[in-house]
């Protein structure tokens, strides 16, 4: 059954030649001239890795911090306990707290992008992992995520880093900022998520790392880029 689309896909779909691949100053300038959505839609980036999701050794996850941020209010949520609780709160937190929060989400309360926590805290934490884990938001130290410098991990959140973890299918989906962003801005944010992309290829990775790799608007068609044209 054919997928029914909307007469804005479809006005955008016209603009992409199929098959083609596009420079990153090409790519950002058809997607401009997609119509404009009734919101402004963040511009998300598509890996298809060459890597092998089922050996744990070869999940490729990181962070990166995007030079001129994501350009979405991002709600943080940090879990830990006494003093600890002034610094996250000061930092720009919007929910800080222990016992009371983690049985909030362990019920399954998700209204939160971001979740921070004091490594004092992480053995409560673990039950959270049901609800935490499927989406992404499990804190991790390898990530930054679990730290003891609460308000450093909450200033960096809230200028732009951002996490990143392929998937099951090799697939790696990275929100580089809004369409409303200038296009240089975009490219420089776009830049640097390959760049970082690339410097976390496992070391058990073999043959060609970026099978392919696309551009997209939240709502919009995606449009193939040439890789040497972002990573130069």
């Amino acid at each position: 059954m054919a997928v029914k689309r909307s007469k804005r896909y479809n006005e955008a779909s016209a603009l992409v030649v199929e098959d083609k691949v596009l420079t990153l100053d090409e790519a950002l300038t058809t997607l401009k001239q997609y119509p404009k959505a009734k919101f402004d839609e963040s511009v998300e980036l598509n890996f298809k890795l060459g890597v092998d999701p089922k050996q744990s050794t070869q999940v490729v996850r990181g962070t990166v911090s995007l030079p001129h941020g994501s350009g979405k209010k991002v709600r943080v949520l940090v879990l830990c306990k006494g003093e600890e609780a002034k610094a996250a709160e000061a930092a720009g937190a919007e929910y800080v707290g222990g016992d009371d929060l983690i049985k909030k989400v362990a019920e399954g309360w998700t209204d939160f992008d971001v979740v921070i926590a004091h490594p004092t805290i992480m053995k409560e934490i673990a039950k959270l992992g049901r609800v935490l884990g499927p989406r992404g938001l499990m804190p991790s130290p390898k990530v930054g995520t679990v730290t003891q410098d609460l308000a450093r991990a909450v200033g960096e959140v809230k200028k732009g880093k951002i996490e990143f973890k392929s998937d099951r299918t090799a697939g790696l989906h990275v929100a580089c900022g809004k369409i409303s962003f200038d296009a240089d801005k975009l490219m420089e944010n776009i830049k640097a998520v390959t760049k970082t992309v690339i410097e976390h290829k496992p070391a058990s990775a073999k043959g060609a790392y970026i099978k392919s790799l696309s551009i997209s608007t939240t709502m919009g068609p995606g449009v193939a880029l040439d890789v040497n044209s972002v990573v130069k």
